[in-house]
């Protein structure tokens, strides 16, 4: 199921991005340690006590050259349409301006919970700033400190009220789900259409068709799978109409339902730096991924093509090593009975569990071939490593001190791992933790 979404909606300067950063907290940053990934910063993971959830910060939505008041608009109306909860944020040093009023009318009409927030409330003196806010009609107002990061946990412990209750999964676990992630016009819905063999998906030349993440149940072979269609994504600042602001928050959420995310590049115009972004947003989520490169009928080819267009895609695309990649047409279908085998490798290595002492063998042999690094005298010691989840498979490493496994012998160890078990099309994760 896809995590609650919260938005943060307000005027300008009423520091929506403060109290953003102050809830994703280290989880933020504007560049990513893995080559190639930019993260968003307008979109994040976050958690409180035992809420995961997903958190929007529209300050951070880039409206272009709209006036103020349409701005605040646009921004309010895209949370309203993604979020499950809304943090309505004002200023308490300023009062109730017309701008907050203006915001205050975009909610009412919203049908979604909103819990209001009072910023700048810095020490307990200024409490009595937040009685003014009452008359905007959203109930008790929260006084909160961005700068200080007073009073979040009381404004989050009421959102956390209003989060939708999961019940059932929507699918059984042996169905596979996988979603296609691309810019637009990159042919994801002729790819879905081919797939299902009927016109499914309505398929256009015009960049951005598809608005909504849509489930088109198939069968293959008797393996149940559902494929989640996702509004193109395009970048920030290019983009002119206003459904197409929050396209990549969509296909987020539709990442997050998936087992298997098909990252689609167009063969036939190549490798862009927004395909390196949205193919970031799969690895990040932790899901499984295969790259396929469509309209390869449009590209002209010799016999050295393909292999020069993997290596282009490898060298762009380094932190998605472990992904398979399939070239194909979705318009002519050809190579397209070659996906689904990749899907099904994908899914079952994304949910691969190792046995312990077979991986701890494993490790100990990578060990004895290269020894563990040292640090001012001090050497690494592996005294046990165990696989603690799937989706994605998670590795703990006992060690001595965790400061001693630096991130190249943490490669190297993924590597081992990778080259015993395979592992091809998913991530791995590996964390060290200190031996009581």
């Amino acid at each position: 199921m896809a995590k609650p979404v919260v938005a943060i909606v307000g005027r300008p300067n009423v520091g929506k991005s403060t109290i953003f950063n102050r809830i994703v907290g280290e989880r933020i940053s504007i560049v990513e340690d893995i080559p190639g990934v930019t993260r968003d910063r307008i979109y994040s993971s976050a958690e409180w006590l035992t809420h995961d959830f997903n958190i929007i910060d529209t300050g951070g939505i880039d409206i272009g050259d709209e006036p103020f008041l349409e701005q605040i608009r646009l921004q309010a109306e895209i949370a309203i349409d993604e979020a499950d909860v809304i943090i309505f944020l004002v200023n308490g040093r300023e009062g109730v301006t017309s701008a907050d009023e203006e915001v205050a009318k975009i909610l009412y009409k919203a049908k979604k919970p909103v819990v209001l927030g009072v910023n700048k409330i810095d020490n307990p003196e200024m409490r009595d700033l937040i009685y003014d806010f009452y008359a905007l009609g959203f109930g008790e107002p929260f006084p909160i400190s961005g700068s200080h990061g007073l009073g979040l946990g009381d404004l989050l412990d009421e959102a956390a009220k209003h989060f939708p209750k999961h019940g059932q999964a929507e699918y059984g676990e042996e169905v596979i789900k996988f979603s296609l992630i691309g810019r637009p016009n990159v042919g994801k819905s002729s790819l879905v259409n081919a797939m299902l063999g009927e016109e499914r998906v309505i398929v256009s030349n015009i960049a951005g068709t598809t608005r909504d993440a849509i489930d088109s149940k198939v069968k293959v072979d008797g393996q149940e799978y559902v494929i989640i269609d996702t509004a193109g994504m395009r970048k920030k600042g290019k983009v002119y109409e206003t459904t197409e602001k929050y396209s990549v928050l969509r296909a987020l959420r539709a990442i997050e339902r998936s087992d298997v995310v098909l990252v689609v590049i167009d063969g036939e115009e190549g490798i862009i730096e927004q395909d390196k972004r949205i193919a970031g947003y799969a690895h990040e989520a932790g899901r499984a991924v295969v790259i396929v490169v469509n309209k390869w009928d449009a590209v002209e080819k010799d016999e050295r093509t393909m292999k020069e267009f993997e290596q282009n895609i490898r060298e762009h695309f380094q932190f998605l090593d472990y992904a398979p990649i399939v070239f194909l047409s979705a318009k002519t279908k050809k190579r397209i009975h070659t996906l689904i085998p990749m899907i099904n490798t994908a899914s079952e290595n994304h949910a691969l569990r190792v046995e312990t002492s077979v991986l701890n063998d494993v490790v100990m042999d990578a060990v004895a071939m290269n020894p563990t690094p040292t640090d001012k005298g001090r050497r690494l010691r592996i005294y046990y490593t165990t696989q603690v989840a799937v989706k994605p498979p998670t590795f703990v490493v006992f060690v001595n001190d965790p400061e001693l496994l630096h991130f190249s012998y943490e490669r190297f160890l993924e590597n081992r791992i990778r080259d015993a078990f395979g592992f091809e099309g998913t991530p791995i994760k590996i964390f060290a933790r200190e031996r009581k």
